[in-house]
């Protein structure tokens, strides 16, 4: 099976590098970035296969990263994990876009994991 690409979008450089290891570690390609300039020019060039996606970044609302993604027919396939320290599954939509699954940080590696698989079964 070829290996599968996740982009994470996260600006807690700590968090990232410890996602990114993780995902590392069980064979996946991890590209990530820190804010969200350029996301969707991004995502065409990578092509990832799953987003992990922090709502709350320095330079945009990951909620509109994902109204965008979802609005853009060459990516609103792709299914995105959102996470985030402040917001929760009550309250993490915007204009009706929703992400294909919700995790509050801190969170469980194993956790993090199911639900990435969860998403690449989609």
């Amino acid at each position: 099976m070829a290996k599968k690409n996740i982009l994470v979008i996260e600006d807690n450089h700590a968090i990232l590098d410890v996602i990114t290891l993780i995902l590392e570690s069980e064979a996946f390609n991890v590209d990530g970035l820190n804010k969200g300039a350029d996301f969707i020019q991004h995502v065409h060039q990578f092509s990832p296969d799953v987003i992990i996606m922090d709502i709350m970044l320095p330079d945009a609302d990951g909620r509109e990263l994902l109204k965008e993604l979802k609005h853009t027919q060459t990516t609103k396939h792709i299914p995105v994990l959102m996470i985030s320290a402040r917001y929760n599954a009550a309250n993490y939509t915007l204009d009706g876009f929703e992400a294909d699954d919700f995790m509050a940080k801190p969170f469980n590696i194993d956790d993090l994991m199911d639900k990435i698989y969860a998403l690449l079964r989609k």
